[in-house]
Order: C-alpha cells, then structure tokens, then sequence
C-alpha cells in the first residue's frame, strides 16, 4: 500500500453569506504528495488528542500559511506586520510535530511548517524580515511580480546534510512568500540551507528518522522545475519505511 501522508491545512474565515470558519488547503500539497508516490490526506484540525490521527498516517506534511502567534516562542511583543494567526491550528500542529517526533514518524515543514516544527523544538522566529534583519532579497517574490513556479533567490545547502542528500546539489534556486523566518535554532535541529541575505532557509533534526523543514515552496515549482519533486518524494520513501516498521511491530 501507498504510504499515508497526512497534510495540515490552514483555518480560513467565512463570507457574509457563508458565515463560520472553513478548512482550507491549496491542492498543490496534495498533487505534489500523489506525484511523488503517496496517498495524501487532509487532517482537519481538532482541540484536543491528536494521537488517533498519529495512528492512520505514515508521515506528515506540515503546509504553509499564516503567522504562529509571538507568545508560543516566547515574545511579548506582536510586530505589526504578523497576520493569520489561528490559536486552533496552533495547538494543532504542535501537538502534531510533539506527537510525530515521538513516534519516529517522518515530517516535512514547508514555509510556516518549518517555522512550526522549529518553535515545537524550542526555537524561535524573526516576525518580520525587513524590519529585524533587513535584506535585499525579495522574499515575498509576488511584490515582484515574479510566477510563483519560478525561483526568485539562490540557497545554499550544508555539504552532507540532509538537504544535500535530498536535493543531490548545494546550490538551489527557490521561490519565497514569507516575511518571517528561523531566528535561533531550535536545540534539537541544524541549519542545513541560508539564503545570501544569511536568512535560514532550511533546517533538519539529525537526531530523528526524516525530519526536514523549507522555507520555500516546492510544491508550487515541481511541475515546472521537476527537482522539487524530491522533498515529497523522500518524505514518501521515509514514510514507506515507518509503515514497514509499524508493520513489523505489529
């Protein structure tokens, strides 16, 4: 069987005519997760024990989406500029990621996901790039007009890493919609990938079975640009693996 890979979707307002909150995810996860050789499904966050959703899925596929509330990696202070916080989604994939890690389970973070897997390890976050770090990289390339297909910065990746492996090169061009990032590492995890602007890009848990976290999209470039196809196709091939494992134990 096709391992299960699990996707955490955002939590989007209603309209004046279809009012109360909906479940919202861009098909793109999903396509990229079938590409690559899983069956993917959409966790629909819950208040409360998440560990039945543990049971039925191989791995998990952390997406993108709006800000992680300041107070969760221990700043008091909101930066103007921080949108889309949800406390339910929140709480959701924190407990996801505690969960995961514990059960050996693969996990990719992407955009926010990175962000969410290096707060539930202890780390924290820059809550506006152009404001606490400064750059002249466009890392919200659509202020540019640039497709979201197309790279619009270089990273690079550590030799040997985990991201070296995936991507099998340690120059990657990637495209960028975000205005926050990793500050300080989380205890567990490793740099693994800096934009030029010194932003980190990429981050792994090398103390763990297959966890990676990107800044980036993939799954906005893997039709156009193939070689993003690989972080969906090894999370399926580690996911593949836990199922074998949880199999045998059984």
């Amino acid at each position: 069987m096709k391992p299960i890979i699990g996707i955490t979707p955002s939590m989007v307002p209603g309209t004046e005519d279809r009012p109360g909150r909906r479940i919202s995810l861009a098909a793109d996860y999903v396509q990229a997760v079938a590409a690559a050789g899983g069956t993917p499904i959409v966790l629909a966050p819950v208040d409360g024990p998440v560990d039945r959703l543990l049971d039925v899925i191989d791995g998990l596929l952390l997406s993108g989406g709006g800000d992680i509330r300041p107070d969760r990696f221990g700043d008091r202070d909101v930066h103007p500029t921080v949108d889309g916080i949800d406390d339910l989604r929140d709480t959701f994939e924190l407990a996801l990621v505690d969960g995961a890690m514990r059960r050996g389970l693969p996990i990719l973070g992407i955009c926010r996901g990175c962000q969410v897997l290096n707060v539930a390890l202890g780390g924290t976050l820059i809550q506006d790039i152009p404001d606490q770090h400064g750059t002249t990289i466009a890392h919200r390339q659509s202020d540019q007009k640039i497709p979201a297909s197309e790279p619009s910065h270089p990273v690079t990746a550590e030799p040997g890493s985990l991201l070296d492996t995936v991507y099998g090169t340690t120059e990657l061009q990637v495209n960028s919609f975000h205005h926050q990032s990793v500050r300080d590492i989380a205890p567990r995890l490793q740099v693994v990938g800096r934009a030029p602007d010194g932003i980190i890009e990429a981050v792994w848990c090398p103390d763990a079975a297959w966890v990676l976290g990107l800044q980036w999209h993939p799954e906005l470039m893997f039709q156009a640009h193939p070689e993003h196809l690989r972080p969906f196709q090894a999370l399926v091939a580690a996911a593949s693996v836990a199922r074998q494992a949880t199999a045998a134990a059984d």
